[in-house]
């Protein structure tokens, strides 16, 4: 989704900022400027240290910075300060001969919103959900693929992201992958394993009929 779909390699580091400070304030927990620091980032053994001596409950915690990270994400696209790649009118295109899914290291909240704002017909979505077991399980292990090939039933297929850890995480899962270029990622090495190099998510009209 990110750097394929959405502009840019991911989500800016301060909506999840903003997101933690939201998740204190409604926990009514007051950390100290070093606590705060460290609760905006996604370091899982501080936020569990960090939490227990707060007296408040990690998992609450970090469902409820997720949630608000993605309220402040969904209005990003919407307000178009997000935005989309040109070349996305393919997938529609593929997704009208072919199956297709969204498989993110983003959250599931906002792979469905994506998912629901584009005009794809999408046979699958799976993303991040809010937990410290789905964090952990975030490409390049291949979890979240494999998840959504037992969803769909099959066992083959072509994996597209914009990462060496998206053609590591597809490769695991036993698919064909395509290493797309992006803007941030034009001085990046082609990783060995992947089937293919895209400048546009226009050539998977031809590439998918020949792999």
């Amino acid at each position: 989704m990110d750097g394929v779909i959405l502009k840019g390699p991911g989500t800016d580091p301060q909506v999840y900022a903003d997101a933690a400070d939201a998740a204190l304030a409604d926990l009514g927990a007051d950390p100290t400027p070093a606590q705060r620091a460290e609760l905006r980032r996604h370091d899982l053994e501080c936020v569990r240290d960090h939490c227990e001596t707060l007296g408040i409950d990690p998992a609450t915690f970090w469902a409820l910075k997720d949630e608000h990270a993605s309220a402040t994400s969904h209005e990003l696209i919407r307000s178009g300060e997000r935005g989309l790649y040109d070349d996305i009118d393919a997938i529609t295109e593929l997704a009208e001969r072919t199956t297709v899914g969204l498989v993110t290291n983003n959250r599931h909240a906002t792979a469905e919103f994506v998912a629901d704002y584009l005009p794809v017909d999408f046979d699958v979505v799976r993303g991040r959900r809010p937990t410290f077991e789905d964090y952990e399980r975030r490409k390049p292990n291949p979890h979240f693929i494999e998840d959504a090939l037992a969803t769909l039933g099959v066992s083959d297929g072509l994996y597209v992201g914009d990462s060496v850890k998206d053609v590591t995480a597809g490769h695991a899962a036993g698919l064909e992958t395509a290493y797309l270029r992006r803007p941030h990622n034009r001085e990046i090495e082609c990783p060995p394993d992947a089937t293919a190099e895209c400048e546009s998510l226009t050539e998977l009209l031809t590439l998918v009929k020949t792999i």
